[in-house]
């Protein structure tokens, strides 16, 4: 944990209180000098700390309760996992895309980047599969980019979404007590007024190294819905977009249901999938089968993304290890499908 990370954490947790500068060199190992300057950096990201001789430093009442910034993260994620306290992290305002950011990172020097997490207040050019745009606006949801580039680079990036997808469920379980659903490879639905709606889309991008042809790290994409959006409300996706909520509490208590922070649900969205990513590939698949809800239903098939003339229909039957869709023909021939896009062939 660095000194800027220590001392935010000091004083979080010490919110409305004075701490002085000797403590809090006393507690992190440093100088004065270096406090003050700690304290500086946090105050350049927006957080008011009112600092007096006599007092100390103390961080303004409430001013973490829904802020995104690096010091935020960094302190959200250490408390929340901290086995991965130390991983890169950056936060913008603003961003075309935290993917293609996330992607020059790499390009730039990959050995830096073991794990690291590009957060967003908002995108302008967020993107999903095949180029379509993601809807990305200030306030309502959470977009980030987790950049993975594990020793020995990616043996089966096939599997890198579906693992991806089953972390994040188990992380909207967790915080929002729902139960998600994922369809079949890339995206997440969650029940909104009797209806299951998409509210997190996942976009993985390899990077391959040239020299040696291994893919050598991974960039995911993933956003998350978490208000309704006048700008989604406007979009082409307004029919089929959803956002999570919390479940209502099953007692009878009056005690608020608070939803958590975004910086909580992008440390546990971070913390889920790096741990996933070292978990035994058939637990993972076999829990993204029991998360999938096309398995026995009825698809319309589209081999060629967008082009209605190859579109055929066939029953799901499974998703093997490679989370390939095993499915069915009419006339009883299977196919596995390691790409294309599906859709219900009745409304569900």
């Amino acid at each position: 944990m660095t000194t800027k990370q220590k001392v935010f954490q000091i004083l979080t947790e010490n919110t409305g209180s004075y701490v002085s500068g000797e403590k809090l060199a006393q507690e992190c190992g440093v100088s004065r000098a270096a406090i003050w300057k700690a304290i500086k950096a946090i105050r350049d990201e927006g957080f008011e700390i009112d600092g007096s001789n006599n007092k100390g430093y103390t961080l303004a009442d409430k001013q973490t309760a829904d802020v995104l910034s690096q010091a935020v993260l960094e302190y959200t994620l250490g408390q929340t996992y901290p086995e991965f306290a130390h991983s890169h992290i950056e936060c913008f305002e603003t961003i075309d895309s935290t993917n293609t950011y996330a992607k020059k990172l790499v390009a730039q020097d990959a050995s830096k980047y073991h794990q690291a997490v590009i957060i967003a207040e908002s995108q302008t050019a967020g993107r999903g599969r095949i180029g379509r745009s993601f809807e990305s606006p200030a306030g309502t949801g959470v977009y980030l980019s987790l950049i993975i580039t594990p020793k020995g680079g990616i043996t089966q990036p096939a599997v890198i979404t579906a693992s991806a997808a089953v972390a994040v469920c188990r992380a909207l379980k967790k915080l929002y007590g729902v139960q998600p659903a994922i369809k079949w490879i890339n995206d997440i639905y969650v029940q909104n007024d009797g209806q299951l709606k998409k509210a997190v889309g996942i976009l993985t991008e390899g990077i391959t190294n040239f020299e040696t042809g291994l893919i050598e790290s991974a960039v995911i994409g993933i956003g998350v819905n978490l208000k309704p959006s006048d700008k989604i409300k406007k979009s082409t996706a307004k029919d089929i977009a959803g956002f999570v909520t919390k479940a209502p509490k099953i007692d009878d208590s009056n005690s608020e249901n608070p939803d958590p922070s975004r910086a909580k649900v992008i440390a546990e969205i971070a913390g889920q999938v790096f741990k996933i990513l070292d978990q035994p590939l058939e637990e993972v698949i076999a829990e993204y089968k029991s998360l999938s809800f096309l398995i026995g239903k009825n698809l319309t098939i589209y081999p060629l993304i967008g082009d209605e003339k190859s579109a055929y229909t066939a029953l799901a039957l499974d998703i093997d290890q490679n989370a390939s869709l095993v499915v069915q023909l009419p006339d009883g021939q299977k196919k596995t499908l390691n790409s294309g896009e599906v859709t219900l062939h009745q409304n569900f």
